[in-house]
């Protein structure tokens, strides 16, 4: 039995690691030609319907580069129609929903979330790659309710986010009654993701850097402190990211969580001396993927550098892989990061 790496677990705890652990955002999927064979047979709805070839999905980029965390392949969305929301995820679009909230009356027509009931074959995907396919965590993940509402208020994916803004503010009663709705379902998502055997979570909030920072303590915080509050009881680490929210990163911080998710905007070194205390993920500009090794080398170990200046780093891309990364860079890019982050340590110890 090949034994469990359980290096990312220890970093999100702030213990010493022998390297620094690594996973990237978006490592299943788009730029692996064994995906996209799949990908012209079956829909994304209709892989994660079928947890065999979920999961072989799942492993896919372990088993490829050799990294320290797989990533559960689903969508954010996934929970929506158990609540019932009409979600489509149209390729080349995203997620479309014919049923867009736009009052009080819309939020009290929602239901309540049941995993087991809705999303059976999102825990039997969970239990086969825990109980029978890796040697290293697999990260559940959810959507945040910020993220969510912009797609249910919008009516899909949008550029400024002017409709859910306007709502949030203008319907505030309306808004974090959505905001409760929206949480119950979270946390009892994640919840039976972790029973299943999930050994961290992610929280995307991939559209809250649309925010202020004033208007992110009013409206998002207080609901985001309920959740990870809830989720704490589970026992496992806490990641929250956001795409272009370095300014939010202090008020994350706040939050009960373990990890710090950094996009590429903000450098490691400058969140530490901006007061984020806690682990940190992140962060190479996932668009370095396409450029010269040497300039990927340089950027990776300045990274690192500065990831080991205080204990808890893990090593990830400032948001995700996309269609046109070769896989052969993501595998040297793994290597690399075990390899020097290991000397750094061995020579600090």
């Amino acid at each position: 039995m090949t034994t469990f790496n359980d290096s990312l677990l220890r970093a999100a705890r702030g213990e010493r690691t022998e390297h620094t652990p690594v996973w990237y955002m978006r490592q299943a999927g788009r730029s692996q030609p064994e995906y996209r064979a799949i990908k012209e047979k079956y829909s994304l709805e209709e892989i994660t319907h079928q947890p065999e070839l979920c999961a072989y999905v799942t492993r896919l980029p372990v088993e490829n580069y050799n990294v320290d965390a797989a990533i559960l392949y689903k969508d954010i969305v996934t929970p929506l129609p158990g609540i019932g929301v009409d979600v489509e995820i149209k390729a080349g679009v995203g997620p479309v929903i014919s049923n867009p909230i736009r009052s009080v009356a819309d939020i009290e027509k929602l239901g309540e979330f049941n995993a087991k009931e809705h999303t059976p074959f999102v825990l039997e995907t969970i239990k086969l790659l825990t109980e029978e396919q890796l040697n290293v965590p697999l990260i559940g993940f959810a959507g945040a309710p910020f993220t969510l509402a912009s797609y249910m208020i919008e009516g899909g994916p949008s550029k400024n986010y002017n409709k859910t803004k306007s709502f949030m503010v203008s319907e505030p009663q309306a808004w974090f009654a959505l905001m409760d709705k929206l949480a119950d379902m979270i946390i009892s998502d994640v919840t039976a993701q972790v029973e299943a055997g999930a050994k961290a979570i992610q929280v995307f909030d991939s559209w809250v850097g649309a925010l202020n920072v004033e208007d992110y303590r009013v409206f998002i915080k207080p609901i985001m402190t309920r959740i990870f509050a809830e989720l704490k009881k589970e026992n496992v680490p806490l990641i929250q990211f956001g795409v272009g929210a370095s300014h939010l990163a202090k008020e994350w911080n706040d939050l009960p969580i373990d990890v710090v998710g950094l996009d590429w905007r903000l450098p490691i070194k400058e969140a530490r001396i901006n007061g984020i205390t806690k682990p940190v993920q992140g962060n190479l500009d996932p668009s370095l993927l396409l450029a010269d090794w040497s300039v990927i080398e340089k950027r990776t170990k300045d990274i690192i550098d500065q990831g080991l200046e205080m204990p808890g780093h893990i090593f990830n891309l400032g948001h995700g892989v996309f269609p046109e990364v070769d896989p052969a860079v993501l595998k040297r890019l793994t290597a690399l990061i075990h390899e020097y982050s290991a000397q750094q340590i061995q020579a600090r110890s």
